[in-house]
């Protein structure tokens, strides 16, 4: 299985993890699947970023910068929620490609 399949299913697998507590809570579907989408092309990114650092920084680093937004749209009530599961997903996902998605 070539680096682009690998991410994308390491991404699938971070996007799952993202909306099950979503899905607890009973949010809206598109919530659900923009979260989903959000980790599906994380996958990718942090897989193919370039940047001389350690697999699991890398991951946070693109991880907690790209909540940024989804922060600011959703407000002051999730700041704690996103950026901890974007931390830890961003790390495992980080860890993760580097061990399996490697080109």
């Amino acid at each position: 299985m070539n680096k682009l399949l690998r991410s994308l299913a390491i991404g699938i697998i971070a996007g799952i993890l993202d909306v099950l507590p979503m899905i607890a809570q009973d949010l809206a579907w598109n919530a659900n699947l923009s979260a989903f989408i959000h980790w599906v092309f994380l996958g990718v990114i942090i897989a193919y970023a370039e940047f001389g650092i350690k697999g699991w920084v890398k991951g946070l680093i693109i991880a907690l910068a790209s909540s940024v937004s989804i922060i600011l749209i959703t407000g002051v009530d999730s700041v704690i929620q996103i950026t901890l599961m974007s931390a830890v997903l961003g790390v495992l996902v980080g860890i993760t490609t580097d061990k399996f998605a490697k080109s």
